[in-house]
């Protein structure tokens, strides 16, 4: 029975990345119609667009797969497609809190899953506006050490013309950190170096962390599962800090 037992659990983990993978493909497609619809499907004069689909070609969403979004999204179909940016604010276990990005075609749905997965999963609805000063748009880097040091890319950067905040050790990356405004010219600071990183998105960053026990984060990581898994949902954003001690009491789990 073991080998039996080593299989679900490999089929479980397997069906989890595969489900991760789809969404991440479907985040990409979006994106794509959404610059498309708001700039026309000719990427040389969409600079949105133009970004939008060589982001879903480096996280290797199928061409096919882009080329129609493109076109669905310019109306090229006969489809219209129109989605709305909306920001839910939550609250969670101790005094925790979240921002949830979503990109939607119907409000209502959003609204009602979003809520739902919120409620029933610990979390509260904070009033509108009452979380989100807790954090700032900043436009972040993940870019993997590879035996680089913060000098490394700090002198590409810099050398490249573009202007970093700070960039923070995270382990095996370094996060860059920059003002939204300048998040392309930090990426392409980078490109220009051969430097290979990650991601470059614009997100939400906490003014300050909660720390939480053993409880409260699994109780946070259960409600943002939940969001996470919802199809309107692009992003997840919280304040939370898991110490290290935890974290490992977790892996036991």
């Amino acid at each position: 029975m073991s080998g039996h037992s080593k299989w679900a659990t490999t089929k479980h983990k397997k069906a989890a990345i595969d489900a991760k993978r789809a969404k991440a493909f479907a985040q990409f497609i979006k994106k794509i119609e959404v610059a498309a619809r708001a700039g026309g499907a000719d990427m040389a004069g969409n600079p949105g667009l133009e970004l939008a689909v060589s982001k879903a070609k480096k996280n290797s969403v199928p061409i096919m797969n882009i080329d129609r979004a493109v076109k669905r999204g310019a109306g090229l179909t006969g489809e219209v497609v129109d989605y709305t940016e909306i920001i839910y604010e939550a609250r969670g276990p101790q005094g925790s809190a979240l921002l949830v990005e979503c990109l939607t075609d119907n409000k209502n749905r959003a609204a009602s899953e979003t809520r739902v997965a919120i409620t029933r999963n610990g979390g509260t609805i904070a009033d509108p506006g009452s979380v989100q000063y807790l954090f700032a748009r900043k436009g972040i880097v993940v870019a993997p050490k590879e035996e680089r040091s913060e000098d490394d890319l700090l002198e590409a950067i810099l050398e490249g013309g573009a202007d970093a905040e700070e960039i923070q050790d995270a382990g095996e990356n370094f996060v860059i950190q920059s003002e939204p405004t300048d998040l392309r010219a930090v990426a392409e600071a980078l490109d220009a170096a051969g430097i290979h990183y990650e991601t470059d998105e614009v997100e939400f960053i906490p003014s300050m962390k909660v720390e939480l026990d053993l409880d409260g984060a699994r109780k946070f990581l259960k409600l943002e599962e939940a969001l996470e898994e919802l199809d309107d949902v692009q992003s997840v954003y919280s304040n939370v800090e898991i110490p290290a001690e935890v974290l490992a009491q977790l892996e036991e789990d």
